[in-house]
């Protein structure tokens, strides 16, 4: 099936977005929100893969600050995870006229998902979240600062070049609030006990960026989510373990409602 693939700018927010997806599709479409270092291009061919294979309509889009999109014009606070959910990706979603989507999140995104759900618990009909942060946890911070050492973050910014317009200050804005000192007790636990929508999540067994204990926190504080742990697989499940996370998907949104 041919997929439809578009590029648009929200006239509210100038980000970069790509539609995608069948030419005939039904049910809630699917909003993408990329991880800590990604983009829309960073996403590659699994958007429109999965909007395939769901016959959902799909929105891939980049935060400010990450691929084509504006610049981030102030450094990071405590709460830009907040901000990104209750602020930028509201305004997104409605200059794209997009109500009450699926959110597809990995990482930083799964974070995201999680807030937004959390504060517009009447807005997403479903999340799915790939490797969410509620905590910061020690290997976390371990794994940012392997990939940040000398020798090793040069390698890292030039392969995000064909990324992003300003690799090097994503990068930096990464690493910056990760491992600023206030930002060590950054906690979302209690907020996510307001989701009320179906929530599938999926982790990696291996991931070097979370461990388990993430997953443990949001099923400890929203009953009705479903797990999927991957054996083997580490940060980045839908690129390591592709064809599994469709079939999951597939799965999960088919008992949607919507």
């Amino acid at each position: 099936m041919d997929l439809e693939q578009s590029s648009t700018r929200s006239p509210t927010s100038s980000l970069e977005a790509i539609e995608t997806g069948p030419a005939e599709a039904h049910g809630a479409p699917i909003v993408f929100l990329h991880e800590a270092l990604g983009s829309v291009s960073h996403w590659g061919r699994f958007p429109a893969m999965l909007c395939e294979a769901t016959a959902r309509r799909g929105l891939v889009y980049s935060r400010r600050g990450h691929g084509t999109s504006p610049a981030l014009d102030e450094p990071r606070a405590v709460d830009y995870l907040h901000r990104l959910a209750q602020e930028e990706l509201p305004a997104l979603l409605t200059a794209q006229g997009v109500d009450a989507p699926v959110l597809f999140g990995h990482s930083d995104g799964a974070t995201i998902a999680l807030l937004y759900a959390a504060a517009f618990p009447e807005r997403v009909s479903a999340l799915v979240v790939l490797a969410p942060h509620i905590f910061v946890e020690d290997v976390t911070l371990a794994g940012i600062r392997e990939a940040v050492a000398p020798g090793v973050r040069e390698a890292l910014v030039d392969k995000l070049g064909r990324h992003h317009r300003d690799p090097e200050a994503v990068v930096a804005a990464w690493q910056d609030i990760w491992l600023a000192p206030g930002f060590r007790g950054w906690n979302i636990e209690s907020e996510i006990a307001a989701i009320r929508c179906p929530v599938l999540l999926i982790q990696g067994e291996a991931d070097a960026y979370g461990t388990l204990a993430q997953i443990d926190g949001i099923v400890g504080r929203v009953p009705q989510a479903q797990r999927l742990m991957l054996p083997g697989v580490g940060h980045s499940p839908h690129r390591e373990a592709r064809e599994a996370v469709i079939e999951a998907c597939v799965r999960f949104l088919a008992s949607l409602p919507v």
